[in-house]
């Protein structure tokens, strides 16, 4: 399987979020993709390859303007107050407060945000627009008609909606593939995000729409981040209405209970028998993860992939999440083989 990859991720590296009350390191930080990159040597998955800069045009095709804008002069903005650390909101537009983008940075930094777990440094921009064509290359690989492809994307993209970012995420890799796939002639596309944080902010973006399939597994909003989205009664909108299932699992889910919601997200999948699939490739559901509480083992990945690749559709997978950072690399690129061990 190719993989496409840049070196630019590092130069996205935030030294602190705010989490359980307090400013801790980063999870996510560049050795994750490395180890992935290195895991996919390893075993001779298959070539590696730079990815197409592909412009602003396909992530504009999701995101706002005034959000890319935003993401775009973030950190020039805030060196012109003195500042050189990394940039975290303080506040946010929540009920009953003014729905209108400020002109401070502190204050549109909390206007395009939802939390504290997205830091922006001097390099994230160029980390974030890379990675998006990370995403954008892959699909274009697809296209050529690979069977798969696996775009090792970092910084992930599946919290970041179509103005706000957060949980590590800026641009939505997923999403801004899924759009292009549509923009290049699909009719309809599949989304299944096996993070184990609900992706909101994919949800968030086809939630009115028939032409994108939106599936997730992922730990209940009712006791896992990111809290406000995920529940198995949202099923769409106007005309999305039926086209989103999500899978809210109870803490401590292991294989047994997770492969079901898999194996009934394919099902609904299947039916909807879309053009291609993407999957948001996130490996946080380790039964180690340091952020995390489902019990899943390293095995279990590519029996994940091998129930993926039954679907027989031509599928880009798209990296998010995993924070175990030694077992990273062999969890999804078992996925990866479990893939493509199916004919």
């Amino acid at each position: 399987m190719l993989t496409i990859y840049t070196d630019d991720h590092h130069l996205h590296h935030g030294k602190h979020e705010l989490i359980g009350g307090q400013f801790t390191p980063c999870f996510e930080k560049p050795s994750r993709a490395d180890m992935v990159l290195d895991r996919a040597k390893a075993v001779k998955l298959g070539a590696i390859q730079a990815p197409t800069d592909f412009g602003l045009s396909p992530i504009l095709r999701v995101h706002s303007e005034g959000f890319v804008n935003f993401l775009q002069n973030a950190w020039s903005d805030w060196q012109a107050k003195g500042r050189s650390h990394d940039m975290l909101p303080i506040a946010w537009p929540t009920r009953r407060l003014r729905q209108v983008e400020p002109t401070d940075i502190d204050g549109r930094l909390g206007y395009y945000s939802f939390d504290a777990g997205a830091p922006i440094t001097a390099g994230t921009w160029q980390a974030i627009t890379s990675s998006a064509n990370v995403a954008l290359s892959g699909q274009a690989e697809l296209r050529k008609g690979a069977r798969g492809i696996f775009s090792l994307c970092r910084p992930p993209g599946h919290h970041a909606a179509a103005d706000y970012m957060g949980g590590y995420c800026y641009l939505n890799n997923a999403a801004i593939a899924v759009q292009a796939m549509l923009d290049a002639g699909a009719k309809r596309v599949a989304v299944l995000d096996v993070d184990y944080h609900h992706g909101n902010g994919t949800q968030d973006i086809f939630y009115d729409r028939a032409d994108v399939l939106f599936t997730s597994i992922h730990g209940d909003p009712r006791f896992e981040y990111p809290y406000y989205l995920g529940f198995a009664d949202e099923k769409g909108l106007g005309a999305g209405a039926g086209f989103n299932f999500n899978y809210p699992l109870a803490s401590g889910s292991d294989w047994s209970a997770w492969s079901l919601a898999l194996l009934d997200a394919c099902r609904q999948i299947a039916e909807y028998a879309p053009d291609a699939l993407v999957v948001s490739l996130g490996v946080d559901t380790f039964k180690e993860d340091p952020i995390s509480q489902f019990k899943l083992d390293s095995p279990d990945y590519l029996r994940m992939g091998e129930i993926i690749g039954k679907l027989c559709l031509q599928t880009l997978f798209v990296m998010e999440g995993g924070y175990a950072v030694e077992e990273i690399g062999i969890n999804a690129i078992n996925v990866l083989q479990g893939f493509d061990s199916v004919a």
